[in-house]
């Protein structure tokens, strides 16, 4: 009985083997191709990411390499020749570009980075303040005011100063009391900088206001 048994998962052992290698032949290229797949996968993958971080330092490369240079024109042309290679170059040139008193230039490089639909609207507004604030009285008043006051917008990364902008313009335009009052705006706004309130503040004095406590100056109630 004990022979019996044995040969017949002898037999069972052969049968399974038979399937398991007829089922390799038949499928096999299936799995092969699986695996050709996957490792090509993978290497693609570690492919891009080397492709990525070698761009990435090639830009930073480039704006050391700018930024070393000891001439500030060769800075400039340095800057310039970068420019291509991301948002940080131009804000940079643009940067440079005002600091060697090429304002038009840099009013010019600002005005590109806004115009870039494709670039974040954080930047673009960025841009379209600075090269606002750039322009100075060149610019007419209500165009000014038009440009900050789309910036002013709730929501808006740089509203409040686009706000402090809006206040000097009035204050231009001889309306003191309205700039008092979008100073005095200001200060009451809760996610007003230290700095921007010390600004408005020293406004409102300079402009004859008297400075009103805002909710987390006042004293607390009794009780």
């Amino acid at each position: 009985m004990s022979n019996n048994e044995s040969f017949i998962e002898e037999v069972t052992d052969e049968l399974r083997s038979d399937q398991l290698w007829a089922a390799i032949r038949k499928y096999g290229w299936i799995v092969a191709l699986a695996v050709i797949g996957i490792v090509g996968g993978a290497s693609y993958n570690e492919f891009r990411k080397a492709q990525i971080e070698n761009a990435a330092q090639a830009k930073g490369d480039a704006i050391l390499d700018a930024l070393n240079k000891e001439d500030p024109a060769d800075v400039l042309t340095a800057l310039d020749a970068a420019k291509d290679t991301g948002l940080a170059t131009q804000f940079l040139l643009a940067g440079e570009q005002s600091t060697q008193g090429d304002t038009d230039a840099a009013i010019a490089t600002y005005t590109a980075i806004a115009a870039n639909v494709d670039a974040p609207a954080v930047y673009r507004d960025l841009a379209t303040f600075k090269a606002v604030l750039l322009q100075g009285t060149d610019t007419p008043l209500a165009e000014r005011k038009m440009a900050f006051e789309a910036l002013a917008q709730p929501g808006g990364a740089y509203r409040l100063l686009a706000q402090e902008q809006l206040a000097l313009i009035a204050l231009e335009s001889g309306d003191t009391d309205g700039a008092i009052t979008m100073l005095q705006t200001l200060l009451e706004d809760t996610e007003v900088t230290q700095g921007l309130r010390r600004r408005a503040t020293q406004a409102i004095v300079a402009l004859g206001g008297t400075p009103l406590p805002t909710p987390t100056q006042q004293e607390p109630t009794a009780r």
